[in-house]
């Protein structure tokens, strides 16, 4: 398994079915503080709930369509990036994050995107990167921007929670603009 350095005291690891427990524990603790931010199936509230999430995304990624990967903070898990969705045939890519209040602020998303992004739009070769957020999520919407990515449209009253209905952004990158600013 490889784990890559997203800065001294945090690394980014594939997050697989044995992972379960640990995924539980963080969900736990990052349940409240993301329900409102990510789609209803990724926040579970027990064991099995956390092992389905795990197998779909793996089931996915063996299918080379989706990938999860946890961040790890002085060995913790706190939060992940994911490919929400991997297409190769049309060349293009969503990624998204959640954190637990523990893994905010250090940077970590930033850093763990731009690997998604080199390994998307260099490695495998895909010309165009998403990324989908409430509108209202200020922190979502400023890593878009810290990564480069262009506000192409708001999908208006489209997210349906708590009883009310929110804009939804869409963000992309495309894979001359990712590859012009990491040169």
């Amino acid at each position: 398994m490889f784990s890559l350095p997203l800065r001294n005291d945090a690394v980014l690891r594939p997050l697989e079915i044995w992972h379960a427990e640990e995924f539980a524990a963080h969900l736990d603790r990052a349940r409240e503080h993301i329900r409102p931010w990510v789609g209803p199936a990724f926040v579970t509230d027990d064991l099995d709930g956390a092992r389905a999430t795990l197998r779909r995304y793996a089931e996915r990624r063996a299918g080379d369509q989706a990938g999860l990967f946890g961040i790890w903070r002085d060995g913790t898990l706190v939060g992940g990036v994911m490919f929400v969705d991997f297409n190769t045939a049309l060349g293009s890519c969503e990624i998204g994050c959640w954190l637990e209040p523990a893994g905010e602020g250090h940077g970590l998303i930033t850093a763990a995107c731009s690997i998604l992004l080199d390994w998307a739009l260099t490695t495998r070769g895909l010309h165009r990167a998403e990324w989908r957020c409430r509108a209202d999520n200020a922190r979502s919407s400023a890593v878009a921007e810290r990564l480069g990515m262009t506000l192409e449209g708001v999908q208006r009253e489209y997210w349906p929670y708590g009883g009310a209905r929110y804009d939804k952004q869409y963000w992309a990158i495309l894979a001359p603009e990712w590859q012009a600013r990491r040169a």
